[in-house]
């Protein structure tokens, strides 16, 4: 319980003040007051709410205003985990976590000129929700905007040095690291980018179905930088664009090694990238992990060494076998 108090005192969730409050709520009536759980952060997040007369929410059948979330950058939107919600006159409900800092809501009020209204949400909800409702590479796409020099549209109009320079812009590179970065916390097992004639789709496979990862449509414009950083990232050539390439990436993300298969394919719309993902971990999913449950626990042995156990009312083939040798011989 004091790990979450320091964390979000630390995240400016809570004052230090309030902290104290808090921890000596707990310490008198236990883990809640008034029927507020203090074991999670939503719980903690209600409290506050209640204290300073904020509302809360969940976000869950929330109906978020996609004409609300273009008037803001999404770099800001993401950087300061914060999600405007709808929008009455001059005034935007705003969702976060971090009621005391307040830098994120001043920027936002400074570019538009609108008021600025809180509403209280768990940080994990807000990060889900800002990623689902902008897609991944958002803040990449108002990175490049902002950089005039930096033109990417047409691979015939691209020589070697031209797609090499573009790789290696920062926002690309960001954008790149965030789609595997994603995949590997998801569990995915292949990564998929397919180029259409206006849109630039990611799938990852996880637990054997396909899932398209939500991207702004103006990623497309910037697909040639994009297949181009993972062409460097697996050691192939760049200008070749017509035959197939295989390549790999050797990854490490928090301490877990991945092994990347990379396979570059000449398409109608450009070049399309899959990209196996092979985890060195060697992590053991326990049955209820792999969806198996109730009767299908009973057939699986418990014991590894108990690998020939065989269904209740069955034979085993070695039976059958004598059996037949019996009848035979009779």
């Amino acid at each position: 319980m004091t790990e979450l108090i320091e964390k979000l005192k630390e995240s400016r969730c809570l004052t230090t003040a309030d902290a104290d409050r808090l921890a000596a709520i707990i310490q008198s009536h236990g883990e809640g007051e008034n029927g507020t759980a203090f074991n999670s952060e939503a719980g903690v997040l209600r409290w506050i709410a209640g204290e300073y007369g904020v509302p809360y929410s969940d976000l869950s059948g929330e109906d978020i205003d996609r004409d609300v979330l273009k008037i803001f950058p999404a770099r800001i939107l993401i950087k300061e985990e914060i999600l405007p919600l709808r929008r009455s006159g001059n005034c935007v409900e705003v969702a976060t976590s971090r009621l005391f800092d307040t830098q994120g809501f001043d920027t936002l009020k400074v570019l538009t000129g609108l008021t600025i209204n809180p509403v209280l949400a768990p940080s994990s909800i807000i990060r889900r929700e800002i990623k689902e409702r902008l897609g991944v590479g958002a803040d990449t796409i108002d990175t490049l905007k902002d950089d005039a020099a930096f033109q990417v549209v047409d691979n015939e109009t691209l020589d070697e040095n031209d797609l090499d320079k573009a790789a290696g812009d920062a926002s690309i590179i960001r954008f790149v690291n965030q789609v595997l970065s994603d995949a590997i916390e998801l569990r995915a097992t292949d990564i998929h980018l397919e180029p259409f004639e206006l849109e630039l789709q990611i799938r990852y496979r996880v637990d054997g179905l396909l899932l398209e990862i939500p991207v702004p449509t103006e990623i497309k414009r910037f697909q040639p930088a994009i297949v181009s950083r993972i062409k460097i990232l697996s050691h192939l050539n760049i200008a070749e664009k017509r035959v197939p390439q295989d390549g790999r990436i050797k990854l490490k993300l928090k301490n877990q090694e991945v092994d990347v298969r990379v396979s570059i394919i000449p398409m109608l719309h450009g070049e399309a990238v899959v990209m196996r993902l092979l985890r060195q971990d060697g992590t053991v999913l326990s049955l209820d992990r792999l969806g198996m449950g109730g009767a299908g626990k009973k057939v699986i042995p418990r014991d590894p060494g108990d690998a020939t156990r065989h269904i209740p009312g069955d034979r085993p083939h070695g039976k059958r076998k004598n059996d037949h040798t019996l009848h035979g011989a009779e």
